[in-house]
């Protein structure tokens, strides 16, 4: 009798102690989860912003069917494309990028015959950036810090 009981109070406390286990390793993935921002995904650009000399938005333009721009982020690459249905020329980019806290860089390899003009000037590319879970922007800013324009994007998966 004496053994069954003390086998029994062992088998419950072996039951209670992976259930506090559990509990604690679930409360652990959901706040890295919840610090874990991440901007791997792909991405739909919803509008763009131009900003004044003081740092405010003076005009917006939505996108539309017409103008759309799709961006990809893999772990260390980036791949854009857009579409403007007005206009023929094709315009997309492929290279590597880093992320610090506040900036994102694009160092372009190569893209279409009308971005190859600009990455020959210059590969790099760099925005202030804002991120959460399903949106992002990117803001190109002046040498000074100053905002010049922003695209808006949506997580699309």
């Amino acid at each position: 009798m004496k053994k069954s009981l003390f086998l029994a109070l062992i088998l419950f406390a072996i039951t209670i102690s992976c259930k506090d286990s559990n509990k604690k390793s679930e409360v652990i993935s959901e706040d890295t989860k919840e610090e874990k921002l991440s901007i791997i995904g792909v991405w739909e650009r919803t509008s763009f912003y131009n900003y004044d000399s003081d740092g405010k938005v003076v005009d917006s333009f939505a996108s539309t069917d017409g103008n759309r721009h799709i961006k990809t982020f893999s772990p260390s690459k980036v791949m854009w494309c857009r579409n403007i249905a007005a206009d023929s020329t094709e315009w997309f980019g492929y290279g590597s990028y880093t992320l610090t806290d506040s900036l994102l860089t694009e160092v372009l390899e190569y893209g279409s015959v009308e971005m190859s003009k600009y990455i020959s000037q210059n590969p790099e590319f760099v925005f202030k950036y804002d991120l959460t879970n399903d949106k992002y922007s990117q803001i190109q800013i002046d040498s000074e810090g100053h905002p010049l324009f922003a695209e808006n994007y949506i997580r699309i998966e």
